[in-house]
């Protein structure tokens, strides 16, 4: 008896931690179609992507909502020309996803070539089913 607890235990862990890995897998994908999206300005894909409650913190402060965040990309007002994440990290927690990372990119914004080195934490919320960026805030780093 006491073999078939600990079996049925190790069993349920197991399927909890395939199922958190499974949603791990699916936010790093959508962070990077996100990534993606950014740098070509897809009016479509930064929609679908996006919930209609996004709230898009900038490092100056500035806070966008998705309508906001999608018109300024997709008219290339903010204008990314290349993109690098690195030191990514994902943690799942239910229905709510928080990715923390290092951007740099390239930016031409207003026709002005310029840098980004931002330090981002983004929250991806599942809605109906699919995973949706709900937040993010971007800030300063120095190296």
């Amino acid at each position: 008896m006491k073999q078939t607890i600990i079996l049925i235990a190790f069993t349920i862990m197991s399927l909890f931690a395939s199922a958190q890995s499974k949603d791990e897998t699916k936010i790093a994908e959508l962070t990077e179609k996100m990534r993606l999206a950014m740098i070509s300005g897809n009016k479509t894909e930064l929609e679908n992507l996006a919930s209609a409650n996004l709230t898009y913190g900038h490092s100056t402060g500035k806070i966008q909502d998705k309508a906001a965040f999608v018109t300024a990309l997709s008219t290339k007002a903010s204008d990314f020309k290349a993109i690098e994440l690195s030191e990514q990290s994902i943690t799942v927690a239910g229905n709510t996803a928080i990715v923390r990372h290092i951007l740099r990119a390239d930016t031409n914004d207003g026709g002005i070539p310029g840098k980004a080195n931002l330090g981002i934490v983004l929250v991806w919320e599942k809605e109906a089913g699919a995973w949706k960026l709900l937040a993010r805030r971007a800030f300063k780093i120095s190296y």
